[in-house]
């Protein structure tokens, strides 16, 4: 490798290897230095500063303060054949690596694929991996957007996961954070303008899309994407909060890197895909970058998990205040957005725009539990925690079966009880403090009620959101199991339930229109000719009138206590009961 840096203000750069300082020679606004071979420390030092990080380092074995490491992708003898994947309409399972094993590393999450095959997962989806200040964290404050964190193996263990998944016939997709980075390690500023404060994010000042100096910040962020592709040979990417990144250029930073991503998509001979992480419930995001959109493949649409979790719990503070009831859940399964340019009560504003007559829901990624949506409680704690196995099961059965492409969050197949909470491990007294104060600080309202919020710092608060594998065996959790094996093996199975046809799909209820508690009533899914009846609460039988025109129908699939009439199904309560055409439905 020839160490090159971007350090346009720079009057000298030195490139520090051990005891050594070798003189580094400028070319315009980039310097460069001798070949280094794989393996070999080294850091740069801008103006007789001190030796920092490489900007672009794949490798930081001495964790994110110390030198980087030549790392050379072609060591690795790829053992799998693989032609890709497309991510849309499959299913989709993210894990955090260092909770999903005990071993906490990518060779032992390695280890365990073969238990995502048997469940039915398509594609895996690693959280991000980019190296951080501590060996514990949740990898959204990296500050190497181009590394893999050494707790988790570094750079060679992602080759060894990926290629073991492709062994086995898994696509990986990998979770990477473009918007902003990671307050301890970040040393960006001491080579150019990476940052800067014409716009601004929660963060901070934002990355330097549309400045002075944009253009050598864009090549570095797209550079870093196009690596995952070509040297780790991952499935796909799905970017975090895209909607923080500013840039006011006319080729918007996404829609360039869409374009890039076709490209060599186009030159390896299979699928690459981005999937965007988005708030604003706005299309503009899949739109085609011929038609002034972003290019991406799909995107995260959260509205799906807001419905089913409110009606489910009854939950309604923060941004839930909107749904909860079963009108709000049919909206969103008709066209993924609650909000689609009226009044959202959260943001105290007019929200998002329709999704298009004729969309494809397999373009918008939807789940029940996620990093975000668990993590981010007060406790981590999981709708396990409120919810008794039937609603689980009901959850799973509305999440799977719907027109979106579905993502499972790790151990919610089996209905794991175990938290998954926000941990951290900051070296700095002072950034400790800061996040513990930040945390608490952030749940002390009265919507949380009074609740004591975990230490991220602490060592048990990570400890205690590791997977308990156990329980997968025992039950009820593995009944669980067998029924989210099933719900996935049926989508595959069935066209109506594997379609991403909105228009096909409706939702209908009986039972009250609100609740101030957790909804209870039957909801009725139709997908296609198939339906997914759903009974919530307990009580007598229920029945459910078949339309006349639905033609024969099977049960597929059933979890709780039916009866079968020729014109109706009588449901016990918590019952779900999956129908479809006798004659498994159109090709």
């Amino acid at each position: 490798m020839i160490p090159r840096v971007w350090a346009p203000d720079a009057s000298s750069v030195t490139l520090v290897l051990g005891d050594s300082h070798v003189q580094m020679a400028r070319d315009g606004a980039w310097w460069s230095g001798p070949e280094l071979t794989h393996g070999t420390d080294y850091a740069f030092s801008v103006d007789e500063g001190p030796a920092r990080p490489d900007p672009r380092s794949a490798w930081q074995p001495h964790g994110v303060h110390g030198p980087s490491r030549v790392f050379d992708p072609d060591v690795h003898v790829w053992r799998s054949t693989w032609g890709g994947i497309d991510v849309l309409g499959k299913v989709l399972y993210e894990l955090h690596v260092g909770t999903f094993t005990p071993e906490g590393t990518l060779v032992a999450a390695a280890d365990r694929l073969d238990e995502l095959v048997h469940l039915g997962v398509d594609v895996v989806e690693l959280m991000p991996l980019a190296p951080f200040d501590g060996d514990r964290g949740w990898g959204y404050d990296g500050v190497g957007p181009y590394g893999v964190h050494q707790a988790y193996g570094g750079p060679a263990a992602l080759q060894h996961f990926v290629d073991t998944a492709h062994g086995l016939g898994l696509g990986v997709c990998l979770d990477v954070v473009h918007n902003h980075l990671g307050p301890s390690g970040n040393y960006l500023s001491t080579f150019g303008p990476y940052f800067t404060d014409r716009h601004r994010t929660p963060w901070g000042d934002a990355v330097n899309l549309d400045g002075p100096g944009s253009d050598e910040v864009r090549r570095w962020l797209i550079g870093s994407a196009l690596r995952w592709f070509s040297d780790f040979r991952v499935d796909a990417l799905r970017l975090d909060a895209v909607h923080e990144l500013h840039d006011d250029s006319p080729v918007h930073v996404l829609a360039e890197l869409s374009d890039a991503v076709a490209s060599l998509s186009s030159d390896a001979g299979r699928p690459l895909s981005l999937v965007a992480e988005t708030d604003l419930n706005d299309v503009v995001s899949i739109t085609p970058t011929s038609a002034g959109g972003w290019g991406m493949s799909a995107q995260w649409a959260d509205d799906v998990h807001h419905a089913l979790h409110a009606l489910l719990t009854g939950e309604q503070h923060g941004y839930y205040v909107d749904f909860g009831t079963p009108a709000a859940l049919r909206t969103v399964m008709r066209g993924a957005f609650l909000h689609t340019g009226g009044w959202s009560t959260f943001r105290a504003s007019d929200w998002g725009r329709p999704v298009p007559a004729g969309t494809d829901g397999h373009r918008f990624v939807v789940s029940d539990q996620n990093h975000d949506q668990v993590g981010n409680r007060a406790t981590g704690d999981r709708p396990s925690a409120a919810l008794d196995p039937d609603r689980l099961a009901a959850s799973a059965a509305l999440l799977l079966l719907s027109p979106f492409t579905p993502m499972l969050f790790m151990g919610e197949e089996w209905g794991a009880t175990t938290p998954w909470a926000f941990f951290t491990s900051y070296e700095s007294d002072e950034l400790a403090d800061a996040v513990r104060t930040g945390r608490a600080a952030e749940f002390s309202g009265h919507d949380w009620g009074a609740v004591t919020v975990p230490d991220p710092q602490a060592r048990s608060t990570f400890s205690s959101s590791m997977l308990d594998r156990t329980e997968a065996g025992r039950r009820p959790h593995a009944r669980m199991l067998e029924w989210y094996r099933s719900l996935v093996a049926l989508r595959r199975a069935v066209p109506d339930l594997a379609s991403g046809d909105l228009a096909a799909t409706d939702l209908t209820w009986s039972g009250p229109d609100a609740s101030n508690g957790p909804w209870e009533g039957v909801l009725v899914l139709s997908r296609g000719a198939a339906r997914v009846l759903v009974r919530l609460g307990a009580g007598p039988e229920v029945t459910v009138a078949l339309p006349s025109d639905a033609g024969a129908l099977d049960v597929a699939l059933a979890w709780g206590a039916y009866r079968v009439e020729p014109d109706r199904v009588a449901l016990g309560g918590g019952a779900v009961v999956v129908l479809v055409p006798a004659d498994g439905g159109d090709d």
